[in-house]
């Protein structure tokens, strides 16, 4: 796989099923290279596999269908001519859409009433004179007076909160209604969903008086109607959302947090579904275990049970949970489950695998069938290798190895991955792709931090972020270099956001091992990341301990002990490690002298490398290349 390869793979949408269960719509969507944007369009296919999937729209930028209960409509985003997100309609039929809102900042995430007749959605109200005229520049000033005023890869919060909307009745004539706004206030407003009598909306939001300084989110009901008191349904303690209802709508079902005594402590939590009743009338209960899968997506409420998605040692894993918290498993195995849908008896799950980003699958008691193929057939990946290695202490360490073809020995690239609660696992992934094709054997674990094995293990760095890490990276990089297709002598090392804080950390403490390093969009200093990043505020006291030892614990206090060759690429508008982040270890590097150079993304946040400009993500992808080719 080539650079500019990136554009053979796809993205797939959460699928949404008719009624009856006998067709799926879900929006496929493609980095395309000449108009340098990602570009999609519905797919509609029978959920028996009778027809291939077939093309519905012929937008260039539809996402997230939506069926309405009734069938006959499918709810749809598409960019208006000022490429805001508006809610269009499709007859589920055939026929042309009609745009159903005109926000000025675009429309988000839907939700169909039970009459089919209107929807619930997001909508960012912006003050006036903000984000509507295109001088932007020209704008009165921001007056902040709190912690939490800003998302990387979005922008400022503060002066265009997300509130709920229900829009007028769908009217097939193109008559556009006047939408009724149904909260206010100075917070976000997550994403509605119906109670199935249509008289009230579920939503989560952080509408407490400290919710500045704890991260806390609630869920609430209110009615779908201008001015409606919202009454809060959790207790203040967790952080909740990714709801569902149960069919006669008494119980609440969602995915949550626990958050620690002081309620801001999210490091390593093993994420569970909870259920509680709509009424509020007992606490929120827990079903799943702090050591079971991590739980994902919104839950999707059946007869048998609640379908829930959880990261389980690299997959992603689709679990049917009983309201006793009896687990069992749907859709699993060497995936990564990535959305899922029920209606009709029938449940329909997107899932990216070993040799491809993802298909459509159908789940029945007769097993599993393919519904689609989107992958190109002239991807041919490399074979990714399991792998698992153990400490001097006896910690598992569980990770891939994909080596390229030839005799070798091979140049090694070890890949640290971000969070540190997050996972590498079981799916094309394109970085080991392009760089396998490249001539080099790739290295990827989840160490000690990572999701997917446990809270106990995802919690087990806090406070000694870099020093636990490294022992469990070693030491599966010392089990994979027992193979003599790899060249212990040519090894590289490579990670972002948290990966990067790990290769400048390793690079300073166990340099002797690599020729050279990338660290991307990394945290290297945490006193100045409290003050700069979208999430300093709360984010590194609970992981890296108190604030007299973050000077010990941030790479760049060790800058000067690396003495191999650094290339630093960061993004200009990345607001999660802003980019002084890299400037500093930059500065640090050159002053003594250090073969460094460092790579700066214009107008790019920090998830370039995952759905920044196509052309960007191939010139990383080269930079990456020639760096590798330099010195290894």
């Amino acid at each position: 796989m080539k650079p500019v390869d990136i554009a053979r793979l796809h993205g797939l949408s959460a699928p949404s099923l008719s009624p009856d269960g006998t067709r799926a719509v879900l929006a496929v969507s493609r980095p395309d290279l000449e108009e340098d944007a990602y570009l999609g369009s519905l797919w509609s296919v029978p959920t028996d596999g009778s027809e291939p999937a077939r093309r519905i729209t012929r937008g260039t930028r539809d996402s997230a269908p939506g069926f309405s209960p009734d069938g006959r409509w499918i709810a749809f985003l598409r960019p208006d001519e000022a490429k805001r997100p508006q809610i269009h309609v499709l007859p589920s039929d055939g026929g042309e859409p009609w745009k159903i809102t005109d926000h000025p900042l675009g429309a988000g995430a839907f939700a169909w009433s039970p009459d089919s007749t209107r929807l619930a959605y997001n909508a960012r109200v912006p003050e006036e004179g903000r984000y509507v005229d295109g001088a932007p520049d020209q704008e009165p000033p921001r007056r902040i007076t709190a912690l939490k005023y800003r998302l990387d890869d979005f922008g400022f919060t503060n002066d265009r909160r997300q509130h709920v909307f229900v829009s007028a009745p769908v009217d097939p004539s193109g008559e556009v209604g006047e939408p009724v706004r149904v909260t206010e206030g100075d917070a976000d407003h997550g994403r509605p969903t119906w109670t199935p009598d249509g008289t009230g909306l579920v939503f989560d939001a952080a509408l407490h008086a400290t919710r500045d300084t704890d991260l806390v989110g609630d869920l609430w009901v209110c009615r779908p109607e201008a001015g409606a008191e919202p009454r809060r349904i959790t207790r203040g303690d967790l952080k909740a959302g990714s709801v569902s209802l149960s069919e006669d709508g008494s119980t609440v079902y969602f995915v949550g947090d626990e958050l620690g005594p002081d309620l801001d402590d999210f490091v390593g939590r093993g994420t569970g579904l909870w259920s509680v009743p709509l009424d509020g009338s007992e606490a929120p209960r827990r079903l799943t275990g702090t050591e079971d899968p991590r739980m994902s997506a919104r839950p999707r409420v059946t007869g048998e049970g609640v379908l829930v998605a959880g990261e389980n040692r690299g997959a992603v894993e689709l679990y049917r949970v009983t309201p006793g918290g009896v687990r069992t498993t749907v859709f699993g195995g060497r995936v990564q489950v990535g959305a899922f849908d029920h209606a009709g008896g029938v449940t329909v799950v997107t899932a990216a695998g070993e040799r491809d980003s993802g298909e459509l699958y159908a789940v029945t008691e007769d097993g599993t069938k393919a519904l689609t193929s989107f992958t190109d057939q002239e991807l041919d990946p490399f074979q990714v290798t399991e792998l698992t290695a153990r400490t001097e202490e006896g910690n598992e360490v569980h990770g891939w190895l994909a080596v390229p073809e030839g005799e070798g020995p091979h140049p090694v690239v070890l890949m640290i991955h971000g969070g540190p609660y997050a996972q590498y696992g079981w799916q094309l992934f394109d970085e080991t792709q392009v760089y396998a094709s490249a001539g080099y054997a790739v290295l990827y674990c989840n160490p000690r931090g990572s999701s997917g094995y446990g809270q106990e293990h995802g919690r087990a760095v806090i406070g000694s972020v870099g020093a636990t890490t490294s022992v469990d990276v070693l030491s599966f990089l010392d089990e994979a270099l027992k193979d003599d297709r790899l060249d212990a002598t040519r090894v590289g090392v490579m990670g972002g956001s948290h990966g990067g804080f790990m290769t400048t950390w390793i690079a300073a403490h166990h340099g002797e091992r690599f020729r050279a390093a990338i660290s991307e969009r990394a945290v290297n200093a945490i006193d100045s990341f409290q003050g700069s990043s979208d999430i300093g505020s709360y984010f590194p006291e609970p992981l890296y301990g108190p604030e007299e030892t973050w000077a010990k614990e941030s790479p760049l206090s060790h800058a000067d002990r690396i003495d191999l060759p650094f290339l630093i690429i960061h993004s200009e508008q990345d607001w999660r490690c802003p980019v002084e982040q890299a400037q500093r270890l930059f500065v640090a590097l050159r002053k003594r002298g250090q073969e460094t150079e460092m790579l700066l993304f214009p107008g790019e946040g920090h998830e370039l490398s995952r759905s920044g400009l196509p052309s960007h993500r191939v010139a990383r992808f080269e930079a990456i290349l020639d760096w590798w080719d330099r010195h290894l």
